[in-house]
């Protein structure tokens, strides 16, 4: 549920926010008329556009926006907020603060982890199918260009790859206006469509999605791996809530997304009943011949806005994970100075690239990518659904009865979306699988071998007790000024400082024992930022926190100490201190490649991850390494 107190926002304010929200939360499910209605009708399992088949499939249509994103995400899914955020990191870790058995705790974070690794398949497919089905617009235009149009999407998606680390804050200010004129432009063509064949508009009784599968059977089973199209994005509207609140995310779909999807589908069904031949690709179909040119460049445009949305979400999926443990540390670049949540992860932006670029090679058409897409989106819904059940009954305290009569049939429309696409495997459905399965792997090596690194510093770390009591009675040579020493374990002397204490033989006047806390909450207030402890003999205890979508900043946790009115037992001038940290070199231990191959790839990781001194943002002039080899 929700924490905090904020004020909702209202008027021109909440106007603002529904207005931003359609370029970032909308980007995606706001293109997918693109392609989505082209895949049931003419894709490799599409069906005859007939009469009957037209009505029934955008029955489905119309059913499948409203049932998934209108009552699921917008209704229910979006009140499960971690302290206003959401995605499913962040839901997953408000599932792990649940009373749950440790064996059932386990198998949610790996359906939850896998799920946010499917999110970066789907970050791959998005830039490379979106752009894809806006440009081959001109091969309508001109059959002449239609050689060429592979690789003016690569140059098109390289141009967007390459100007990320610019940031988007300049740019972000044109994608809600520009993405409200796809809406506006999208649904004055659907109107254009309705006008040639009026009676399209009985497709809103769901009876016609029902005579379809009465009628079609098996194959009208298969359809839905085409439907589900229209719903990728879904996902979202729920991890983008934090940026916009729920409010203008919900204003904006229910006064405009959803109008002009419903009349741009609506005018393509109406298109084809009048010309079946259009199925080939309807949206552009439907364009007039004079518009043409225009328009392909108003959804290039759109699909370049759906496409930034979706990269700067992987970044943030990044840096979500890096906090809450399951990422080796990365070089977080911060492109804005007001706005926290704009930033660029280079590691990722180049391997997203090389990704989408070798898709667009590989596959060629929008239509041969629309076999991989659907997948991740239909396996991320269907685990979102799941882990929100959990939520209901276990924070919630809903009755067993109200939680399968609410989310069954949500979980079931999920279950039913993700089945119909196994079917896209062969055919290219593969990749977001593959994607996901390294990413899940990656990341449960990761942890697997932080757990164990952490335990292993545990038990070569001295109780603080016991090396203060040594100290008071040895008295080493003491030198003027304050060492920070960096460590994982609270509550004890880490083995840096033992190490520079045996080789130099001296301890500063002050030493400051730092741990870096990273807590499952979206963010944490400078006033919980930092908690300070006096152990004696000149020693200091301090802790800094820091939520999942915050980077760690230690200079600026330790100035927090001397602002006015906090009552802190130190001051220290980071720019004064000396650094100390411990530089591990990972050592894997044991016989057996496939026993231990966690312990191989976790050692790879660390020797590639970003060094400590520059995530933690310390000053490059005041830091001291020292080595130690660790062996897991």
């Amino acid at each position: 549920m929700s924490h905090g107190a904020k004020v909702p926002p209202r008027g021109r304010a909440l106007a603002g926010l529904a207005v931003a929200a359609l370029g970032v939360v909308y980007g995606d499910i706001g293109t997918s008329p693109l392609y989505a209605l082209k895949e049931c009708f003419a894709g490799p399992h599409g069906v005859a556009p007939s009469h009957e088949n037209v009505l029934g499939v955008l029955s489905l249509v119309f059913w499948s926006l409203n049932i998934v994103v209108s009552f699921k995400y917008l209704s229910l899914v979006m009140r499960a907020d971690n302290r206003g955020e959401g995605g499913i990191l962040a839901l997953l870790a408000l599932v792990r603060k649940g009373d749950r058995p440790s064996g059932a705790e386990r198998a949610l974070v790996a359906a939850g982890l896998f799920g946010a690794a499917l999110l970066y398949g789907d970050g791959i497919i998005t830039p490379a199918i979106s752009v894809l089905g806006a440009v081959e617009g001109l091969s309508i235009a001109t059959p002449a260009v239609e050689p060429f149009i592979v690789w003016i999407a690569v140059v098109i998606i390289g141009g967007l790859f390459a100007v990320q680390s610019r940031g988007t804050a300049r740019v972000g200010t044109i994608f809600g206006p520009l993405t409200g004129t796809w809406f506006l432009c999208i649904a004055v063509l659907g109107i254009r469509g309705i006008l040639i064949e009026p009676s399209v508009l009985l497709a809103v009784n769901p009876w016609y999605a029902v005579q379809f599968f009465l009628r079609e059977g098996a194959h009208g089973f298969v359809i839905l791996a085409a439907v589900v199209l229209v719903v990728t994005g879904g996902e979202a509207l729920y991890a983008d809530m934090g940026h916009f609140g729920r409010r203008p995310i919900r204003l904006a779909w229910f006064s405009l997304v959803l109008p002009a999807l419903m009349l741009n589908y609506m005018g393509q069904g109406a298109l084809l009943l009048a010309q079946p031949e259009a199925a080939r690709n309807p949206f552009y179909t439907l364009v007039p011949g004079w518009a043409l040119y225009p328009m392909v460049a108003v959804a290039t445009a759109a699909t370049i806005v759906a496409s930034q949305a979706l990269i700067s979400g992987a970044y943030s999926l990044t840096r979500q994970a890096v906090q809450l443990g399951y990422s080796p540390r990365v070089n977080i670049v911060h492109t804005s100075s007001t706005e926290m949540g704009q930033i660029y992860i280079p590691q990722v932006n180049t391997m997203l690239m090389i990704a989408c670029i070798g898709l667009v090679l590989s596959f060629r058409t929008a239509s041969n990518l629309a076999a991989a897409y659907g997948v991740a989106v239909a396996g991320t819904m269907t685990i979102t659904a799941v882990l929100f059940a959990v939520v209901t009954r276990a924070l919630w305290r809903w009755p067993l009865w109200k939680v399968f009569l609410v989310v069954g049939p949500l979980l079931l429309v999920d279950l039913a979306f993700f089945t119909s696409n196994l079917q896209k495997i062969p055919d290219g459905g593969w990749f977001p699988l593959v994607v996901a399965g390294l990413v899940y792997t990656l990341m449960s090596a990761w942890k697997r071998g932080r757990n164990r690194l952490a335990q292993v510093q545990s038990e070569n770390t001295l109780p603080i007790e016991l090396f203060l009591d040594d100290i008071a009675r040895r008295r080493p040579p003491r030198v003027p000024g304050v060492a920070v020493f960096l460590t994982s374990v609270e509550g004890g002397a880490p083995p840096v400082l033992l190490h520079h204490l045996k080789h130099n033989k001296v301890l500063h006047e002050r030493v400051v024992l730092m741990s870096v806390r990273g807590e499952e909450i979206p963010q944490v207030g400078d006033e919980e930022r930092v908690a300070c402890r006096e152990l004696g003999e000149g020693f200091y205890q301090v802790v800094a926190r820091y939520g999942f979508m915050e980077t760690p900043d230690v200079p600026a946790a330790l100035r927090l100490l001397a602002a006015p009115g906090a009552e802190k037992p130190v001051t220290i001038k980071p720019m004064e201190a000396s650094f100390y940290l411990g530089r591990e070199t990972i050592i894997p231990s044991g016989k057996g490649w496939m026993a231990n191959w966690w312990k191989r790839l976790f050692t790879v990781m660390s020797r590639n991850a970003q060094s400590a001194a520059a995530f933690f943002n310390l000053p490059p002039n005041r830091v001291v390494e020292l080595g130690a080899q660790i062996q897991l």
